[in-house]
């Protein structure tokens, strides 16, 4: 069921933005499974976004049991991933087959990732942390700044449905795995439309010994012993509802890892993830918003070679927006100025450590009849390489009682990296950001059987940084990165959702054609991406007892983008079975990799055969 302009106004006035874009309950936290606020900066159903948004809650987590975050995105629509060697090993997301630094990544709202590689360590966010994810795909600069290329990913952590809500989670798994969770959380029963606060806190000890992940036993970084992997973090949030006009929210989440690997000149890396936020809304009637928020994220790092300390890299930054959102007669405005500051430090010595980025957008909301638009434009102004415009247009259109036409078209931009600007004897301080324009063309359907989409889109990628051997100097020897490639993604997505004789199905289908359009390697596939992937997952419940399957597929991918280094497809089956011994408390097996199968999703790194996790979780019933 849909719901009018005012009524998605009024449920946004419920909700608060971090620097982003993100929204939540202004009041206690509410079930969002038929709200989603990434794709416009303000909340509204499911069906009325118009950009295709996948949405993973709590539950279907429980049920799917991943052992980590790119487990749990592994096959959704648009996402391809490279890891090197299992839990905790660096992690590559490729969204709609542009590069893994073209997606912003949300937590809480606060944006994350390292301002020297480029990315975020999605290894490094635990799954119990997580309450919700939100993928939106297509480009989104002109809400989101930089990086918005191929989408955003919205992280938010765990948050509680009732007055009081404990939880507790102990898993034991393969390969000495054991994972132990545990929180609290609640809201007061004050008056939630005039008053009232709640609060959240997880804690979470996740290790494994790992498995040998390095196989190339012709290089001198070859080692056959376990790569381990650790993490311990600690979530705290909380909010206040100080009366119908004015509220405030704050959060916070570390995670600390200790990651051991081969294959690089180190083998071992510490490191942190830390995410704090808050913000103050004021909304003095149905039809205005205020909200103001601040923001902070570091991703620090620190290696080591034989327990010796190798090098430093530390990545910090601060935000800060102010957003209104206005009911002006028959749509919704929406306007706002982003501040950003980005700084290192750093073991090397780069030539700038800090620069400032500031954005201004303007969005306009509006249905009329059986169609809807959606169109925003940004400026923003980058301390380091100047001004850059972009813009977006989204429309739908009801043409029937349950299907939905919808086009888009949209430009986007990456800023490159402090490593591509400065890192010493390599960086290009005269790098431009990379640029984007895509169009998409979807159908969806919502039937009570179920739903379904169909997406099929085209980006074109200028000014892609490569790497240029022209580029040499007696600072340079070997040449440097430079703005002189192109790319050209197609790609097409079909998603289904259903029940069938009591089963809760759901299937994704991905086919990219991801290929080097510039004058280098042209025609070749990009690498690291799959070609075709697919997943299917089906659930059901028979009283006490749960039964389920997912099957994944991926097609053959290159490891180079010059074609030489072929890495074959491969198929995974992972089966689950629960128990609900008690009201409060279920067991829960699950069986990953079935079939034992051998495959690398980047060279010389293998992944987990078969393995096990068992699992007790103790979650009162609301």
């Amino acid at each position: 069921m849909s719901l009018s302009r005012r009524q998605v106004l009024a449920a946004s006035l419920a909700c608060s933005l971090f620097p982003a874009g993100a929204a939540f309950a202004a009041d206690a936290p509410r079930d969002l499974d038929q709200i989603v606020v990434t794709a416009s900066r303000t909340a509204q159903t499911q069906d009325q976004a118009l950009a295709p948004v996948t949405v993973i809650d709590r539950a279907e987590i429980e049920r799917r049991q991943p052992q980590s975050l790119p487990d749990l995105l592994r096959g959704e629509a648009g996402v391809s991933l490279a890891n090197n060697g299992g839990a905790g090993k660096a992690t590559s997301l490729f969204l709609r087959g542009t590069e893994s630094d073209h997606v912003v990544v949300l937590v809480d709202g606060v944006r994350a990732g390292s301002a020297t590689s480029g990315g975020a360590a999605l290894q490094d966010i635990p799954v119990e942390q997580i309450e919700r994810i939100e993928i939106v795909r297509g480009p989104f600069s002109s809400l989101y700044g930089s990086e918005a290329i191929g989408g955003v990913i919205q992280i938010f952590t765990r948050r509680p449905r009732g007055p009081f809500e404990p939880n507790l989670a102990l898993s034991i798994g393969s390969d000495n795995a054991r994972r132990y969770s545990a929180g609290l959380s609640g809201r007061t029963q004050g008056d939630a439309a005039e008053h009232g606060g709640w609060y959240a806190v997880q804690a979470v000890h996740d290790e494994t010994d790992g498995i040998n992940a390095y196989t190339n036993t012709a290089s001198r970084y070859y080692d056959p012993d376990r790569d381990g992997y650790r993490n311990d973090s600690l979530g705290v949030q909380g909010g206040w509802r100080f009366n119908r006009q004015w509220d405030a929210e704050v959060n916070a989440l570390r995670a600390e890892s200790r990651n051991e690997y081969d294959g690089s000149v180190d083998n071992l890396a510490k490191g942190v993830e830390q995410i704090a936020g808050g913000r103050l809304r004021y909304a003095p009637n149905d039809a205005v918003r205020f909200t103001a928020s601040v923001g902070t994220s570091a991703e620090l790092s620190d290696t080591y070679l034989d327990g010796v300390y190798s090098s430093t890299f530390d990545t910090r930054r601060r935000l800060g927006a102010l957003q209104a959102d206005i009911q002006a007669g028959p749509g919704l405005l929406s306007v706002g100025f982003d501040w950003q500051r980005d700084e290192i430090e750093s073991s090397e010595t780069y030539d700038a450590d800090h620069r400032i980025n500031r954005g201004a957008f303007a969005q306009w909301q509006q249905t009329f009849g059986r169609q809807s638009v959606q169109a925003s434009v940004r400026h923003d102004d980058n301390s380091q390489f100047g001004g850059k415009n972009t813009g977006s247009l989204l429309w739908g259109w009801d043409f029937a009682e349950q299907l939905r036409l919808t086009a888009s078209y949209g430009t986007a931009f990456k800023a490159p990296t402090f490593n591509e600007l400065y890192y010493p004897g390599y960086g290009n301080p005269n790098l431009g950001p990379e640029t984007s324009h895509s169009a998409e063309l979807g159908l969806r359907g919502e039937h009570a059987w179920g739903h379904w989409s169909l997406n099929a889109f085209q980006t074109q990628v200028d000014d892609l940084i490569a790497y240029d051997a022209d580029l040499v100097d007696d600072a340079h020897p070997f040449g440097q990165p430079n703005n002189v490639d192109q790319a050209r993604i197609r790609g097409v997505e079909a998603v289904t959702g259903a029940e069938l004789a009591g089963w809760q199905l759901q299937t994704t289908l991905t086919w990219l054609d991801p290929r080097a359009d510039g004058d280098t390697n042209h025609g070749n596939v990009l690498q690291r991406r799959a070609r075709q992937s697919g997943r299917l997952d089906a659930d059901r419940s028979f009283g006490a007892f749960s039964l389920g399957a997912s099957v994944f597929g991926a097609g053959a991918r290159y490891d180079n983008l010059a074609n030489t280094v072929h890495l074959g497809g491969y198929g995974l089956l992972d089966l689950r079975v629960g128990w609900r011994i008690a009201q409060d408390w279920k067991l829960s097996l699950s069986a990953n990799n079935v079939f034992d199968r051998d495959y690398e999703t980047a060279r010389w790194y293998a992944q987990p055969g078969r393995n096990y996790q068992l699992t007790l979780r103790y979650h009162p019933a609301q």
